[in-house]
């Protein structure tokens, strides 16, 4: 299926930060998990409709360079996911407060996955 779907979530994002194993969750709300798809430092997950709806980033402190107590202080997010013939990219915008100050946080994650499950798709989505 090459053609391109999109999935439209403003508001409906959700984070988690697993402060004692370094782990930071985002992921659409109201979605059926289906599949993960695991790369050396993050795992995407998939929907039933073969939608990226999640990303769980390990080491989640170090990947950014920020602290446990910033990433356990995220405000705003902003999800935007792409798969296209076998590549997943995933841009990441939040912001977290540290000592009363906002620190606004990017980042670009791409890779090549060989999952033959993942389709042509689009996902914006930002926390409510």
């Amino acid at each position: 299926d090459l053609k391109m779907r999109h999935l439209k979530a403003p508001g409906r994002g959700e984070y988690t930060y697993d402060y004692r194993n370094d782990i930071l969750l985002f992921k659409v709300r109201d979605r059926n998990y289906a599949i993960s798809v695991e790369f050396d430092n993050f795992i995407v997950d998939i929907d039933e409709e073969g939608f990226i709806t999640g990303l769980r980033i390990f080491d989640a402190s170090q990947i950014f360079k920020l602290s446990k107590v910033a990433l356990n202080n995220l405000k705003d997010f902003e999800f935007h996911a792409k798969a296209e013939n076998g590549v997943i990219s995933v841009q990441l915008r939040f912001d977290c407060m540290v000592r009363n100050a906002i620190i606004k946080q990017g980042h670009d994650f791409v890779r090549e996955a060989e999952d033959s499950h993942i389709k042509n798709s689009e996902v914006l989505c930002t926390v409510a």
